[in-house]
């Protein structure tokens, strides 16, 4: 019997089809935000037309805000020039069952224009283009994201109807770590992991964490492209299953002033001439050159980088001092108060950025990661002292403080125009436009409190 959670091959589902066990197929593709978008199919008809054609989908889809509004300074997509279409293709290595949705499997869909050639601003596309830049020194980049998200005892129909004011949390307390506090959302998060496994993720461990309701489920390290996909699944699923359970729960950067959502990224380099052989470590036990210069370049670009590990106007309310998330441009050997943290010893030997939450984008932070490693082996830049004490307190540059700070460093950082292309440099930056103009004419609630009587 065929294991149910292998990924799926085609002529498997050839045969899912005709016994009637998949009747559904969902091709999707990442959006700007790291989100699904795409279409469901009937099974059978995704086998007969659509893994040979592909199917067709709005470009406005790399071209709106969060809120699906359509928006103007996007060269891609616009009134213009009217609309039009991009293909969606089946890549079929990531088909995989759903089984959080009964009869249905999801393949992850690549960009293409007519002709053929690839939408430069697709979040896969520009991942793999830096894989590609990698593969070219002899190197293949493994990582490993960490997600955080905290679960609400309300349905999201309850919390969009409450303007998301007075949710109930699925913990009073700070459960990190504890036994005891995970027992109380085991049902949701025993569910969460056997789906996931059984959609072909490989699932570590799940824990508890600060701020009340907040958990963490944590997946095997992959190849890059394989982790950037499954964390968009899991991020799909997870809510998904959440609504079926009744209760909501959110990735966002930052739901309070308590602890944010983060999302720690670790990546290490392994080499194409020795599938499976790191290159981090020397023979030694310390930092090989290599990973000394990659590291380097994660320093070096990391401020003109922020964007892409933190994209939102929310993103940058995680980064306070003493919270766990950075306020440093600094790295350190097991130091959680620095940006990057070097961990692991011998063929392990990683390092993990602090900067992204759970709001980031994967398939950008990890293409910003790859490219700013590649900046450092390059330029053979050096890298400075670890620091050994609290990186909130020490003489550090800071990180972007604000979208807006984020967006003009990216916009004028020449290391990204060399890396990314100006075309996608300037998508990226009218993105953080887009989102910057819709705050600046927002009236907040903490403006209704402090206003609304007393001035």
């Amino acid at each position: 019997m065929a294991d149910p959670t292998a990924p799926l091959g085609i002529e498997e589902l050839h045969a899912l089809v005709a016994n009637g066990e998949i009747d559904t197929v969902v091709l999707a593709f990442p959006d700007m935000q790291g989100r699904l978008q795409g279409k469901r199919f009937a099974a059978r008809h995704f086998l007969d037309e659509v893994v040979e054609h592909g199917t067709e989908a709005c470009d406005y889809l790399l071209a709106v805000d969060t809120d699906m509004n359509t928006v103007d300074g996007f060269a891609m997509s616009s009134w213009e020039n009217g609309y039009g279409d991009f293909a969606l293709h089946a890549d079929l290595t990531t088909l995989r069952r759903t089984p959080w949705n009964e009869g249905t499997a999801l393949v992850v869909a690549d960009l293409a224009r007519a002709g053929g050639a690839p939408v430069a601003a697709a979040p896969r596309h520009i991942l793999d283009r830096q894989l590609e830049r990698l593969a070219a020194h002899g190197y293949t980049a493994h990582v490993g994201t960490e997600l955080e998200f905290i679960v609400f005892r309300n349905t999201y129909e309850q919390a969009w109807d409450r303007n998301y004011h007075d949710l109930t949390p699925a913990n009073r307390y700070n459960v990190d770590y504890s036994v005891l506090g995970t027992g109380r959302v085991e049902p949701l998060l025993r569910r969460i992991r056997n789906e996931m496994a059984a959609a072909g993720l490989t699932v570590e461990s799940a824990k508890g964490e600060c701020n009340p309701g907040q958990h963490e489920i944590v997946f095997r390290y992959d190849e890059a492209r394989i982790t950037c996909d499954q964390h968009a699944v899991y991020k799909t699923g997870a809510k998904e299953i959440a609504a079926q359970e009744g209760v909501a729960l959110t990735f966002m950067a930052k739901f309070n002033e308590r602890e944010g959502n983060s999302c720690h990224i670790h990546l290490s380099l392994r080499s194409t001439d020795e599938p499976g052989h790191s290159v981090m470590a020397d023979g030694d036990g310390g930092m090989s050159p290599v990973m000394r210069h990659f590291l380097a370049g994660q320093l070096a670009t990391l401020r003109e980088f922020s964007l892409l590990y933190a994209p939102n106007i929310n993103s940058y309310k995680r980064f306070q001092p003493g919270s766990f998330a950075p306020t440093a441009v600094a790295w350190g050997h097991d130091n959680r108060t620095c940006a990057l943290r070097v961990v692991g010893h011998g063929h392990s030997m990683r390092f993990e950025n602090r900067l992204p939450g759970g709001d980031v984008n994967p398939y950008l932070a990890v293409a910003a990661m790859v490219a700013a490693g590649i900046h450092g082996i390059d330029k053979g830049l050096e890298l400075p002292e670890p620091c050994a004490r609290n990186a909130y307190t020490a003489d550090y540059d800071h990180v972007p403080t604000t979208l807006r700070e984020a967006a003009g460093l990216w916009e004028r950082s020449e290391v990204a125009a060399a890396a990314f292309g100006d075309d996608v440099v300037a998508h990226y930056r009218n993105m953080a436009r887009v989102e910057l103009e819709a705050f600046d004419a927002a009236v907040t609630d903490w403006e209704l409190r402090r206003s609304f009587e007393r001035l």
